[in-house]
Order: structure tokens, then sequence, then C-alpha cells
């Protein structure tokens, strides 16, 4: 049990018109916007900008951004109010008007039906959602949306009939608005979650999307604007401080719009100054819970974590290059967005598509979630940016357009654009059509390298440090082949580390700090050390984590100062997520190294609080108890998990393993034996088995299973000599030889071989 332990960190273009300074100096001294004292740039908003960038605000009214969020008024509210009744699941919402505001009778706290007010609508188009306030500053998403385009009622979860108690449910922490959407849909948004009281005190500076989302704050500027056009200076310090984004590369701008669009963890309010992404945040790699194997989107990841994967962001195409960025529509309609760079008379031919253009006969393909007209097949989005529905009806494509592969799919079960489409033909039809129209030749995908990696915790690593260390693959894909391959397993998974530290991206350097876990405690000071003093702030912090498990008396005074700073910012980044369930499982984890064992137990005791179907945070706790002697508590806590989720194998293991040492023998084989089941290459799990079984003297199913664990791993040492000892106390030394040439053949400097040999020859008959 004390040999692992469960770890979480589980989210335009300015132009600057010359307006005389007199015609603003009267009105500006009137708003009072500089302070003199500090000289800090605060929030103006919107109205402030529309003097000078009239064009741009007038693209940006009515965008997505302009109406992510509002006060639930006549004007704002897109859903029927009308006294409408809407059911599901056996319950019978109703949605009506009462002296000028928005109301809905539904199931709420506790699945007790009562009457909720609607005070903020959410987004626009293809669905509106509402706010409904409750106690301690929350506001909660209501389940049920307006379908903007059909005009009727829906639910979020049709198919699923969410318990009260869960997570997931409408007044519960997974439908939080504070805490899951706050953030990237209104401007200046701070959080305000009190850790003691558990309320929120969320305030913004304007309710959607405005200018300084995305520009910071403009007091300085407006004053910078305020001076005559002479007096003005493109240095100057006040007009610096807004973030420019017409002469913003690419990937810089990608950056700025990941703070809303990415997949991520936050490290506390936004800070608006456009520095190092990862000082703000933490991007998801390609996870297997996120991502399907060959990293097109499976869950809800907002667009970053696929756009860095394309060949599109690696040639320096950024969102403005396809998007206006003030509006958010796209510049060119159908292949001419394509077409900006690609050449029409190779791509946007038939010779190219292989598929007939709109306007040509045709039957439309019958697609599960839409009709798919002739001629779409033509389209560059259609087969390279295929998406999915989330939210019911909200379409996403995939944004790291990618050729169609369906050999992949053939391969790692992923999707691919010709069978979304064709959904009567099988991957092996879209296969041969792309062989016929494109060549045999294929180029090897990172997508089949982490599936391996995914699933094989053992065995030849080569293949994932070889991605890792190969600078022409995208960093998340790098970065999430670093996180597979373990540090200190053989000398090229160490040397990879090492030079990961050195590596000039912070997602690549953090990805090997949180994953690098040598145990010897000399080796891990040596090497994470340096990296307290990383200039990124995510970086920094994961350091000082790792670190918490090397007594405070072997850093030096330098190292121990850099530690304590880092593990500060550490402790503060998780505090301002501890209305979150890793917050906890990740400060649980912080008190335990480091001996706190009262703060750790607290901290795991919130973390499932928050959702008592969080489990890791129960894992980890019972880990606690083992290692303090309370093995009652930790049998409650492991045998509470696996029940309610059986397919957690690696947990049942860990309840074996407690039982076997609580000398409850039988119980132990049986769960170490569900745990084998389910993990069938882990060959540890063998080992373990074979032995307790061959302790209760089950022999026939201890030999299989410690041949298992040879078959899994046949150069172990420790498996193979359980084996061989297996055979030599039964008398079967024949069996015990073959096992023990295999030890002298593996591992010939190692004396036990040769002397088990010797003790099998004396006693086999000539």
């Amino acid at each position: 049990m004390r040999n692992w332990k469960i770890t979480g960190f589980i989210a335009t273009i300015v132009i600057v018109l010359s307006i005389p300074g007199y015609v603003l100096k009267e009105k500006y001294i009137s708003r009072n916007l500089y302070d003199k004292k500090a000289h800090t740039a605060s929030f103006v908003g919107e109205k402030e900008c529309i003097s000078c960038h009239k064009e741009e605000h007038k693209k940006w009214l009515g965008s997505d951004h302009d109406n992510a969020m509002d006060v639930a008024t006549e004007k704002t509210v897109l859903g029927d109010f009308d006294n409408v009744s809407f059911k599901h699941n056996g319950t019978t919402s109703r949605f009506y008007k009462k002296n000028k505001k928005f109301y809905v009778y539904t199931m709420g706290p506790k699945g007790e039906m009562g009457d909720f007010e609607i005070r903020y609508t959410f987004g626009v188009t293809p669905l509106q959602q509402y706010l409904v306030p409750f106690e301690g500053g929350r506001l909660q998403c209501l389940p049920i949306a307006w379908d903007v385009e059909k005009k009727g009622w829906y639910h979020l979860y049709p198919d699923e009939k969410i318990d009260p108690k869960e997570w997931l449910y409408w007044t519960n922490a997974g439908q939080n608005w504070n805490g899951m959407c706050s953030e990237c849909h209104s401007t200046n948004l701070k959080k305000g979650y009190n850790t003691i009281s558990k309320t929120y005190n969320t305030t913004w500076s304007e309710i959607n999307i405005s200018c300084e989302s995305c520009h910071g704050p403009g007091s300085l500027h407006v004053e910078w604007a305020d001076k005559p056009e002479m007096g003005r200076s493109t240095v100057d310090k006040s007009y610096g401080l807004v973030v420019r984004t017409d002469n913003m590369d690419s990937k810089k701008m990608v950056e700025l719009c990941a703070r809303c669009h990415s997949r991520r963890s936050l490290l506390g309010n936004y800070n608006h100054l456009n520095n190092e992404m990862m000082d703000n945040m933490v991007p998801e790699l390609l996870t297997e819970s996120l991502y399907y194997p060959d990293g097109q989107i499976l869950d809800e990841v907002y667009v970053y974590g696929s756009f860095v994967q394309s060949k599109m962001y690696n040639k320096d195409v950024g969102c403005k290059d396809c998007h206006d960025v003030h509006s958010g529509k796209i510049v060119k309609d159908d292949n001419a967005l394509c077409l900006q760079c690609h050449r029409a008379d190779i791509y946007d031919t038939k010779n190219h598509h292989f598929h007939k253009k709109k306007g040509e006969k045709g039957d439309p393909v019958k697609v599960k979630d839409f009709v798919s007209e002739v001629g779409e097949g033509s389209e560059c989005i259609k087969c390279h940016m295929p998406g999915k529905y989330y939210m019911g009806i909200d379409y996403r494509p995939d944004h790291s357009i990618r050729i169609p592969r369906p050999d992949l799919s053939i391969r790692l079960k992923t999707p691919n654009a010709c069978n979304r489409c064709h959904i009567d033909k099988t991957n092996e039809w879209s296969d041969e059509y792309v062989t016929k129209w494109y060549g045999i030749g294929r180029r090897p995908h990172y997508g089949t390298i982490l599936a391996k990696g995914r699933t094989e915790t053992t065995g030849d690593q080569s293949d994932l440090i070889g991605l890792a260390d190969n600078q022409l693959f995208p960093v998340i894909v790098r970065a999430t082949a670093l996180s597979y391959v373990n540090s200190y397993r053989d000398k090229e998974g160490s040397d990879l580390y090492k030079r990961a530290f050195l590596d000039e991206h912070p997602l690549i350097r953090y990805t090997a700090v949180r994953n690098f876990n040598h145990p010897d405690i000399n080796e891990r000071i040596k090497i994470i050390s340096p990296m307290l003093y990383d200039t990124v702030r995510a970086v920094r912090m994961e350091a000082a984590m790792n670190l918490t498990v090397v007594p405070e008396k072997e850093l030096d005074v330098h190292q121990e100062k850099a530690f304590k700073a880092a593990l500060s910012e550490y402790k503060a980044a998780m505090e301002y997520s501890s209305d979150f369930t890793f917050s906890g499982l990740n400060l649980g984890n912080m008190y335990s190294n480091l001996g706190n064992n009262d703060m750790a137990e607290k901290k795991y005791k919130e973390a499932f609080g928050i959702s008592d179907e969080f489990y890791p945070a129960k894992v980890n706790l019972a880990i606690l108890y083992n290692d303090m002697g309370k093995n009652n508590e930790a049998e409650k806590l492991l045998r509470e998990v696996v029940e309610n989720h059986p397919e957690s194998y690696e947990i049942a293991y860990s309840l074996g393993l407690l039982l076997a040492e609580k000398n409850e023998y039988d119980d132990a084989a049986r769960y170490i034996g569900q745990a084998a089941k389910g993990m069938p290459n882990e060959a540890r799990i063998y080992y373990n088995l074979g032995l307790l079984l061959q302790y209760l003297e089950k022999t026939p199913d201890a030999e299989n299973a410690l041949l298992r664990a040879v078959e899994i791993e046949p150069d172990n040492i420790d498996f193979l000599y359980a084996a061989a000892d297996f055979y030599i106390k039964r008398k079967q030394f024949l069996e015990a030889r073959n096992i023990v040439e295999k030890i002298i053949s593996s591992h010939p400097d190692v004396p036990i071989g040769n002397n088990l040999l010797k003790f099998i020859n004396s006693r086999i008959t000539p």
C-alpha cells in the first residue's frame, strides 16, 4: 500500500485612433481613472473604448462574447417562460414569470420540488442556460436549457437520472457557476471563495466577455489616449500595460485565448498581464478521459489541446487567421477559409477529396445526428475537422485539423471523418477507399505509441522515450508521452527526464517535475532542486511539491528558502481551487508528505466531502491510516471504494494487500485475484497472488499465478526466484531447474542462480 499514491490536478486587433486630448480632458478628470499614488491600471469598462474603437465594438456587439452572460430580462431571455411545462424522467418542470421576474418550478436540493428564480442568462447560441442563486453566494446552472434553433426546452442529460446526492446534480458542485464556469464568461472575474465558510463572494467588472478580458485593464491606456497627440509615446508605460494583439505572434495569441478555450487547471485569479501562460494555468495533457489515443477530442476540451497538435499551429497559423477576433465569426466562408493558404488547384478539386461538390446530383447521407447534404464531402472541414456534439446540441469541430485515418480507427478504436457520415459502412471499407485514392503508404502516428503508454506500465519504453524526445512532434504530445515514461526504471528513461528538465517548453519541464519519482532522496534533491528557481510558476510550485517527500534537513539553506517560497505558491494555488476535489487531494498529499497527519486527514475528508464519488481522496486517506496503524479505518474506506467502483482494480489490489497485512488471507486472495483479472498485464499482482495462494495451499492456482508473472516479466529475478522456490518446495526439481537456468541466463552475476542449480542437481537422481 505504501508504494503508491493517487494525485490529481484535477481549465484582437487594437487600432488606436488619434483623438485630441483636450476633447476628453474634462471627462477624464471627472472619471478619476488615474490613481496618482498607485499608478496602476484599473478596469474601466467597454464604454470607455467605443469612441476610439468603433469598428471593433460594432463587430463585438451581439457576439458570443458579448452574450456570454447577462442579467435575466425580457430582452436577454430567449426561453419560453409563458407558463410552459417540460417533462424529464418523471418530473414535470414549469417555466413562468412573476412580477417581471423569471422562475422555474422544478426538482431542487434533496430532490424536493420548489420554485427558483432565474437571475442570469448564460450563453446565447446554440443553447441558452439559466443561473439560479442559492445561499452562500452560489449560482447554479439549471440542467434544462433552451434550444435556440428548435425553440424548445431540452435536458442536458436526457438519458441520465442523476441522484440529488451526486456531484453532477444541478444544485451541487458539478453545476456550480462560481467554480466551473464564471472565469470564462465575465470580465475581471474574482471567484472569492472562502475556504472556511465555504461561501462565494464572486465579483466582476463587466458581466460578459468585454474588451478588457483580452486586452487587460484599460485605465492607463485611456490616460495615454487622453493626452494631446504630440504628447503620446509608443513606449509610454501606460500604453504598454494594455495587451496589444495587433503585433502579437500567433503562438502568443493562441495562449491568450487558451486562458478560456482550453481544458486546464487555474493557479489563481487571472492577472490579465499576458505573461507566460503557465504562470496562470496548467493545460491538461492528452489523457484518457479527455482525448482519444490519437489526440482526437473525446470530452469537452475547448480547442487549445487539439489545435496545438495541428500542423497549422506549427506553421504559425493562429486564431485570428480563421476567426475575426471581435465578432468570433469565420473570416471567409466554406473552403475559401482554407484556401487562404492552400492552393485551390490542388486541394479544392475532386482529384483531392473524391466527393461530389454542392449542386451535383446525389442522395443525402443520413447521419446519426443530422443529414449530410450532397457536397459536404467536398468541404475541407468535414474531412479535416470532424467534430462532436456537447451539451446535446452544441457542435464543436476538432481543431487538430488532421488527415482522416480509418486505419487508426481499426487499430485504436478511434473515430474518423469517413465513418462519421458513412455510418452504414465499416472502418475497413473506409480504409480501402483511402488506400485506393491516396496509396498504401501511411505515416506512423503517435497515437499508436500513446495508446500503448496508456495500457502498458511495464515492458519496452523506447517508443515513448523517442516520442517524448522528438522536437518535431507537438509539445502536448511529447509531454503526454513523457508522463508515461518511468523516470528511473532504466537509464534511457532517466536520461530522458534529465533532458526534459532543460527543455525550452514549460509544459515539458512541468511534466518532468510532476512525474519524476526517483526513490533515492539524494538523486531527487540533485535533479529537482534547481527547478525551484524556474522562471515559470507552475514548474516551481510542482518542484516544491515533489520535494515534500524529502526531509527538510537534507536541503541546504538556499534550497530550503527556495523550497518554502515555491511551496507557498503551490499551497496558494491549491487553496484557490479548494471548492474542487483535487485541491483537497493535493493538499492532503502535501501535508501527508510533510508529516502533518492531522491536516492531511482534514484535507482528504474535505475532498470527498465535496463529492463522495471522488474516491482517490478516500484511497489516500486509507494509505495514511495504514501508515498510522489504523488498519480498520483504512479497510473500511477501501471496501467502500471497491464496492462502489468495482472497476477500480488497483484499489482492490491495495485492499488485498491490506487484508494480507491483517492476516485475513482468504479475503486478501479474493481481492488480489479480482485485481489480477482486471489488470492482466500487471506482473507484480500475479506475483503477490501466487505467494498468497501458495500459503493457502491452493497449489494449481498458485503455480498459474507465479508462471503468469514470469511470462509478463521473464527477466524479473524476484518472480523467477518465487517460481523456482515453488517447485523446489514441492520437489519438482526438473521444473525448478528450467526456471533457475533462466535466472542464470538473465542474471549471470547474481550468485543465487548457480547456488540454486547446485542444490537442485544434488537432489536429482542421475
